[in-house]
């Protein structure tokens, strides 16, 4: 799956919820963060679910590696290291599960319609 199809993916889905916006960037945005971040850490995305419905959205990616990502320290000096931590600003709640032969894991991200919503965002509504 590469980054590009799973946004596309991710758009064609959320316009049937007729989200505003800055929730569709959200969530289209955690999703590149994902796939890149399987496509460079861990040997490429094995699978992409997006489930979307009123109120909740949630977006799986599956790679290869079962080892777990890892919140960096914010360094602004130095290159990379900002998808994962982007990822955990942006969403919900984050789950990571290793498959149970340990040969890859998924990583779940969910938004709530208080997410989603531009009026119910940190920082107030663009």
């Amino acid at each position: 799956m590469s980054c590009v199809r799973a946004r596309d993916t991710a758009r064609a889905v959320l316009a049937r919820l007729h989200l505003p916006q800055a929730g569709v960037d959200d969530v289209v945005t955690v999703v590149s963060e994902l796939v890149s971040n399987a496509e460079r850490h861990a040997g490429g995305a094995t699978a992409f679910t997006i489930t979307a419905r009123p109120g909740f959205v949630s977006v799986e990616v599956s790679d290869r590696a079962a080892r777990l990502p890892e919140l960096q320290t914010w360094a602004p000096r130095h290159p990379g290291g900002f998808g994962w931590r982007l990822v955990h600003d942006i969403a919900d709640t984050i789950h990571v599960r290793t498959d149970d032969d340990g040969g890859g894991k998924t990583v779940t991200a969910t938004f709530t319609d208080k997410q989603l919503r531009a009026e119910g965002r940190q920082g107030g509504a663009s």
